[in-house]
């Protein structure tokens, strides 16, 4: 009503929107006050609620944050703050779990970097590089060694296999195929 005020008469608009004009014109005096204290202590909370939420890295939930706001000295109770976290859209993210998947403290022998991070090849058959990654297939999880030729990054050759060994990948580049064995 406010934008066509200029175009059409309030009475004919307040009449076809199902509003009062007396209405219209409380909303209009509101505006020019600005917010009451109601919101702007709503608009505080907000902004204390965001700085705990980043404080946290996003990974706390409202519950936490009670905790953390309750610790800095405002007085807040769980549902107020869940609210304030759905207004702003914060949704706490869960941490991921770390899992070791290297086991770098062993007695084995290391292998020597021969490339010393030098990946140009002047020509075919130069350089050869290796890696390990895994697959989920219609099998299960499956390991999966490459050996690629650094010159031309094409695949001499692969293999894979249920169980990640020293012979999956001595076999790479003869590019073996070997599924899991089915017991009867």
């Amino acid at each position: 009503m406010h934008n066509h005020a200029a175009q059409f008469r309030l009475s004919v608009m307040a009449r076809i929107l199902q509003v009062s004009r007396s209405g219209f014109y409380a909303w209009r005096q509101r505006q020019s006050i600005g917010p009451g204290p109601r919101q702007q202590r709503c608009h505080e909370r907000d902004e204390m609620v965001m700085l705990a939420f980043e404080a946290g890295k996003g990974r706390s939930g409202s519950p936490r944050l009670v905790l953390d706001l309750n610790d800095a000295g405002h007085s807040c109770d769980r549902k107020t703050v869940a609210n304030s976290m759905m207004r702003q859209g914060l949704r706490a993210k869960a941490a991921k779990k770390f899992k070791v998947t290297t086991n770098s403290k062993h007695n084995l022998p290391v292998a020597e970097n021969l490339l010393q991070q030098d990946f140009t090849a002047t020509a075919p058959n130069q350089k050869w590089v290796g890696d390990i990654t895994y697959l989920w297939t219609d099998e299960g999880w499956l390991y999966l060694a490459t050996v690629i030729d650094l010159y031309s990054r094409m695949v001499v050759g692969w293999a894979m296999s249920e169980r990640m060994t020293a012979n999956l990948v001595c076999e790479a580049p003869t590019g073996v195929y070997r599924p899991r064995c089915k017991r009867a």
